[in-house]
């Protein structure tokens, strides 16, 4: 196939009935096979940091890597030179696919050539696209010409896939605010993923984003609520001002309303000034209540009439002060448990979940988990300052079959972790660091978990244990019982030491006290008291 006919099949893609990653994919790959190079990576710059959109040839969690710019000379070099940059094979410049491309993974790349071209838009740079080929001389001066001559194809996918993501933006929102502004303002670097279940998720924040109602983000431990409340914050009508985080389980009782609401001068002992609270912080904008259903019920009611009047009164004020701000709320428990239980009010669960989203745990997430592990991958590479890192075939399938109850928080946990013993093992900064499946603890922490639940059920027969017989139970059952469970083994691990405990549960321990009491493991605290955290 000729540049020419080349460049018709691309611009006959423009007006073909496409996703924009479908078409996105349809132009590297078309690419790849003119130039029968290796791999040819298509890559967005993001600030500093330059993500891969489509790739050919590259390692699955090649999609899940972001390059950050002074990492990686070869890819600055492009992004910093007007037309083709070419890499001969004997260039000093280290290659920022090490081991990424396939067949070869966890191998230095034998001596081969590269080059590449930065795009685009608008008169701004937006990325580059790159091309590696194993065999010396691939890319001579004929090729380099026919790479400048696509570029100008290649710039107009990329600007109307940009124009199509605008005007559904435009679609999905009734505000007067500049399409472009608005875009420009969303970062979703973040957002890894391409599974059926992401797609959905986000298609939800898109359409509840613009809306002032409440929101109410629902999902285990780990799934990343807080990431998924800044993008509905981002998308949102008030992505200009301020979005407050404000995590429920961590404030103690006695100064919940106050660091909500606020208080005036004298609202209490120590109260020497006015104060505002976070509903005053988040102005014009968000207040995210992460774990809302830690709130005690005193402060939800309050928070209900916020909800209801806009309006707030600050400890020991006189008057309500009026209020503009959205409410998104995120919690991993059932709030209709707490509800039935007492524990939460019926009115306020009602005014939070009027558009509830829940987020999918990561084993739902298919082919994810190693779009994410890229992520971290390439995060511990930098931090470490090693050559790379990557996953071996075994580790990579025992990351398919593990069920990851810890989420997308214990996925970082367990590549960081391994990395660390890597380096610890007399790992070469100058090598490819590969993770075996050994190295990821996933088998010791499936047994870890076991052990926990056997022991449960010595210490108290009937609970901990599900016979193959036992008939279903409620998940939220399971959980308290896997909760209560684990608190009970770190107590008998360090004799008793609550705080102690609270450390080995990566656990605030106030939060710990709260937990157990819920549980039934320790006494409910008399009103007006504050627990020991000893």
């Amino acid at each position: 196939m000729s540049i020419s006919q080349l460049q018709s099949l691309l611009m006959a893609d423009l007006v073909a009935d496409l996703s924009p990653a479908v078409r996105l994919q349809r132009m590297v790959t078309a690419v790849r096979a003119h130039f029968g190079c290796g791999a040819v990576a298509l890559l967005r710059l993001e600030q500093e940091r330059l993500r891969p959109m489509a790739v050919d040839g590259l390692m699955s969690d090649a999609l899940g890597r972001h390059f950050v710019v002074k990492d990686h000379p070869r890819l600055a070099a492009i992004l910093a030179r007007p037309g083709v940059t070419c890499f001969h094979h004997d260039s000093n410049l280290p290659d920022p696919y090490d081991g990424l491309i396939e067949g070869h993974a966890g191998e230095p790349l034998p001596v081969h050539d590269c080059m590449g071209v930065p795009l685009n838009v608008e008169g701004e740079r937006w990325g580059v696209v790159t091309l590696d080929s194993l065999e010396i001389g691939s890319f001579d001066e004929p090729s380099q010409h026919g790479l400048a001559a696509l570029t100008s194809a290649m710039e107009a996918i990329v600007r109307v896939t940009r124009m199509e993501a605008e005007i559904r933006a435009l679609r999905s929102s009734s505000w007067s605010a500049p399409v472009s502004a608005k875009a420009a303002a969303i970062d979703e670097s973040d957002i890894i993923g391409q599974s059926e279940a992401i797609v959905h998720l986000l298609h939800e924040i898109e359409v509840v984003a613009d809306s002032d109602l409440p929101a109410l983000l629902l999902g285990e431990t780990g799934v990343g609520k807080e990431l998924f409340a800044r993008r509905l914050h981002q998308m949102s009508r008030r992505a200009a001002k301020p979005l407050v985080h404000v995590n429920c389980a961590a404030l103690p009782e006695s100064l919940a309303e106050s660091e909500l609401f606020g208080h005036v001068k004298g609202a209490f002992s120590g109260a020497v000034a006015d104060r505002p609270g976070r509903f005053d912080a988040a102005e014009g904008g968000t207040l995210f209540l992460d774990e809302v259903g830690e709130l005690p019920l005193s402060i939800q009611a309050k928070l209900l009439r916020t909800l209801q009047n806009g309006e707030i009164q600050r400890l020991g004020a006189d008057r309500a002060k009026r209020v503009n701000v959205r409410v998104i709320a995120a919690t991993n428990r059932q709030l209709r448990d707490l509800v039935r239980e007492g524990a939460f009010r019926a009115d306020l669960y009602h005014r939070l979940s009027v558009y509830p989203i829940p987020i999918p745990p990561l084993r739902e997430r298919g082919n994810d988990v190693l779009l994410l592990a890229g992520r971290f991958l390439e995060l511990n590479r930098s931090r470490l300052g090693l050559r790379g890192v990557r996953l071996s075939h075994e580790a990579e399938a025992a990351m398919r079959a593990y069920r990851w109850p810890g989420n997308v928080r214990e996925l970082e946990h367990a590549i960081s972790r391994a990395a660390l013993k890597a380096v610890s093992r007399g790992a070469s900064h100058k090598d490819i660091v590969t993770l075996d499946a050994d190295m990821l603890g996933l088998e010791a922490e499936s047994a870890h978990a076991a052990t926990i639940a056997a022991g449960n059920a010595q210490a108290q027969p009937g609970q901990g244990a599900i016979p193959a017989t036992a008939p279903p139970r409620a998940m939220a059952e399971v959980v308290e019982d896997s909760q209560r469970a684990a608190i009970q083994h770190a107590l008998q691990q360090h004799d008793g030491n609550w705080a102690a405990a609270a450390r080995a549960l990566e656990m605030d321990a106030s939060n710990l006290h709260k937990l157990a009491r819920r549980l039934g493991l320790k006494p409910q605290a008399r009103a007006g008291r504050r627990p020991s955290v000893g």
